[in-house]
């Protein structure tokens, strides 16, 4: 069995993102073009609320008006995920965390886009039940995809399978492989 290319994911990887990204900025130009300078719109009265915010801040306000730190931040950010992405095989077993990353990364990437053109952020959705701050599509993927990342890292990766260099070479722990794939590397040794 040949092994997937790592360029050919990366690239898909890439397209992915852009798509996230347009999605979010699509939200974002959706939200400026009918809440900005309007009442707020009740979807689901007393649960959730589309409003226009513009956050110079980072999550839940803080560091307002710190456009050059977010900036320099977030592009370390982008750049070391797109390193990453770049360098996790192209196996099976790494798809659910390379999905996770570019959605990691597509959230950085939608929420820098405001900061640079906009010095700002647009958020636009506020879930009233739980008084959670006004947030956007970018938002969700960075919280969600941090969440999993989380629970992957904890539960289902073991260190030795986040030892790139190993598993570049092939030398991943068996919990990951198919039977095929164990059976290949055992004829391949």
């Amino acid at each position: 069995m040949k092994k997937p290319h790592n360029i050919l994911f990366f690239i898909l990887d890439l397209i992915f993102m852009g798509a996230l990204v347009w999605l979010d900025q699509f939200t974002k130009q959706t939200a400026v073009s009918n809440l900005m300078g309007k009442a707020p719109i009740q979807i689901v009265p007393g649960y959730l609320v589309l409003e226009y915010l513009e956050n110079r801040g980072a999550a839940f306000g803080m560091l307002q008006n710190q456009k050059l730190f977010f900036v320099i931040i977030g592009g370390v950010f982008i750049l070391a995920m797109l390193v990453l992405l770049f360098l996790i095989p192209a196996t099976k077993k790494y798809r659910i965390l390379r999905f996770f990353l570019c959605f990691m990364t597509a959230g950085a990437a939608g929420n820098m886009i405001d900061r640079v053109n906009l010095d700002y952020v647009v958020d636009f959705i506020y879930v009233i039940c739980i008084n959670f701050p006004i947030f956007n599509v970018a938002d969700m993927y960075v919280t969600v995809s941090a969440a999993a990342l989380a629970v992957l890292f904890l539960f289902v990766y073991k260190d030795e399978d986040l030892d790139l260099k190993k598993a570049r070479k092939g030398k991943i722990h068996s919990s990951f492989l198919t039977e095929a794939e164990k059976e290949e590397a055992e004829h391949g040794k």
